[in-house]
């Protein structure tokens, strides 16, 4: 198994795969990456052709985030199965076409105007309105790359603090909260869904996942689940695939993609029957997709800039500890807690008692 990348979801997914027996080549740049302990690390540019060489050996490739070169892909893809296709990856890496395939399949999004050139930004802003929220096209996550902007006067700082790139610009939706979705295609064309998720994030970075989200019906799941299908079928997809979404009242707007293994998705290790990883290498392996079904209400707790002790996290019933074996540092994702309870207000009790552990929560 080749994985571009070697970060903690690659790290998640070799411990998936390993019951499977599969054995792991990771190329990623950093000689420290969180993978590396857990196969082969070559520690080279994604494009570096050792790295390319000795992925293309691999019986298939997988990538663990979305901003891997859309070349290294396609150059693999001429040699070996590689899953998700690189059309994904593509889509996934531009808002602009990402946005537009949600338009083509009719699936509800925010309103949106390419951006290249301050002028251009005026002239959106007159069509869509304020507020809105200016992203660049590419490299755009955990909230960077992005501009609010509630006034015409906002038109030249916002352009600047992008620094010229280009962009689209949003229409500010009005949610109740935001969700995603999970789902697994396998190479048979087999889907499966996990139950819609609700997140909460700060700063822009995803802090919090309670799985299933509350008060969902069943109308609302099956239209997630519809445009997680269009979307799949357009790309041929295989793998898993997280869709998030904005809930306006009783309805979806899909906001993006993640053309991977998901951070929303990290309470299925110990909340679902099979986890996101263990189903991600089954569809790309050809094999049976898994039950997706929760076992009990459960959440997930990122730990972003700094960790609590391990013993006062696994004090808590049903709590279970996942460190990625990165140093601390404001702003990075350096493990994540899930915990599990019998019903929604014992899950409830056990996430306060979490919350509160000094190193949950990352200081101001």
């Amino acid at each position: 198994m080749g994985v571009l990348g070697a970060g903690q979801l690659g790290r998640m997914l070799a411990l998936a795969g390993t019951p499977l027996d599969c054995r792991f080549v990771f190329v990623d740049p950093s000689p420290g990456a969180p993978a590396a302990a857990l196969g082969q690390h070559i520690a080279c540019e994604y494009t570096a052709p050792e790295g390319l060489a000795a992925l293309a050996a691999c019986d298939v490739v997988t990538y663990e985030f979305e901003s891997v070169p859309v070349e290294a892909a396609d150059a693999l893809a001429d040699r070996v199965p590689v899953f998700p296709p690189p059309a994904a990856l593509r889509v996934a890496q531009d808002r602009l076409l990402e946005k537009s395939a949600f338009r083509d399949l009719g699936i509800a999004t925010a309103p949106f105007e390419p951006v290249n050139s301050e002028a251009e930004l005026a002239q959106a802003v007159l069509k869509l309105g304020l507020p809105a929220v200016l992203k660049t096209r590419r490299f755009g996550y955990d909230g960077k790359g992005q501009f609010v902007l509630n006034e015409p006067e906002d038109v030249p700082i916002a352009w600047a603090a992008l620094l010229g790139a280009p962009s689209i610009l949003e229409g500010f939706v009005h949610f109740e909260r935001e969700l995603s979705l999970l789902a697994a295609r396998g190479r048979s064309g087999e889907i499966r869904f996990y139950p819609l998720v609700e997140n909460q994030h700060e700063r822009g970075i995803l802090r919090k996942t309670v799985a299933p989200a509350a008060a969902v019906s069943a109308a609302l799941q099956s239209g997630a689940e519809l445009s997680a299908t269009l979307i799949l079928e357009r790309l041929a997809y295989v793998g898993v695939l997280a869709l998030e979404l904005f809930q306006v009242e009783s309805r979806l707007v899909a906001n993006e993609i993640a053309p991977r293994v998901h951070n929303s998705g990290h309470f299925s290790i110990e909340g679902s029957r099979t986890s996101q990883f263990e189903n991600h290498m089954r569809a790309i392996l050809g094999l049976p997709l898994g039950d997706t079904a929760t076992i009990s209400p459960s959440c997930m707790l990122n730990l972003v800039g700094s960790l609590p002790e391990s013993a006062a996290v696994l004090e808590v019933p049903d709590a279970h500890l996942h460190l990625y074996g990165k140093a601390a540092r404001a702003g990075r994702k350096v493990g994540h807690i899930t915990v599990r309870g019998a019903t929604e207000s014992e899950l409830a009790e056990r996430v306060a008692i979490l919350e509160a552990l000094p190193g949950v929560r990352e200081a101001p």
